[in-house]
């Protein structure tokens, strides 16, 4: 199932795990496609984002800064048609965080998408990849992926090993389930999403408010 183009689509997220986080991004949906930009506010940081794919919804390329009190840092992560992830990554002031870029490139190796800590935009491009949104097209057993996971605030990149399959399909009456796990963070979740695959409540992360 191929989703109809959007334009200008913004949505809202309120942080649970904290209340005091607003996330909002503008998502283009192409055939096959996306492009999106976005913004979180903290009380200890602020960040703003952009994020453009080819097609199969695989990342292409994101850009991302973050501005602390006193510090800040800033990310360009691109991932070439072979496959190979780069970054060019710089920051400044203090802060007790790791170092921003790719930490060890070749454990990217077979990552299709970026995972933008605390975002939940970045968790369609996989969704509609797998067509969890749809219960005649999605894979019917777990499918295992590995991310390249930008870390917020630090905007290091790491590798996570993450597993996807579909549970329910939305409809008009109900939002759809997709049963999501993160190795490197050690939980599983069932993220409900409407019928573009894009994610309207992330247990214990964040819920969208419009």
């Amino acid at each position: 199932m191929e989703n109809q183009l959007h334009t200008s689509l913004l949505h809202t997220w309120q942080g649970i795990d904290d209340p005091g986080r607003l996330d909002s991004a503008t998502i283009n949906l192409e055939p096959g496609r996306l492009s999106a930009h976005g913004t979180s506010r903290t009380d200890s940081y602020a960040s703003s984002w952009a994020l453009t794919t080819t097609d199969g919804w695989v990342t292409r390329r994101l850009t991302a800064t973050v501005h602390g009190h006193g510090w800040s840092r800033h990310l360009e992560l691109e991932r070439d048609d072979d496959g190979a992830w780069t970054s060019t990554s710089s920051s400044a002031g203090e802060c007790n965080l790791p170092a921003p870029g790719i930490e060890d490139p070749s454990a990217l190796t077979g990552a299709l998408d970026c995972d933008l800590g605390l975002c939940p935009v970045t968790n369609t491009m996989p969704i509609l990849r797998l067509n969890l949104q749809s219960e005649e097209l999605a894979p019917a057993d777990e499918t295992s992926m590995v991310m390249a996971c930008v870390e917020v605030p630090s905007l290091r990149v790491v590798r996570s090993s993450q597993m996807y399959s579909h549970l329910r399909s939305a409809d008009d009456d109900r939002n759809g389930v997709v049963l999501y796990s993160s190795d490197n963070h050690g939980f599983t979740a069932e993220l409900q999403i409407d019928s573009d695959g894009i994610v309207l409540d992330y247990p214990g992360l964040a819920t969208r408010i419009r």
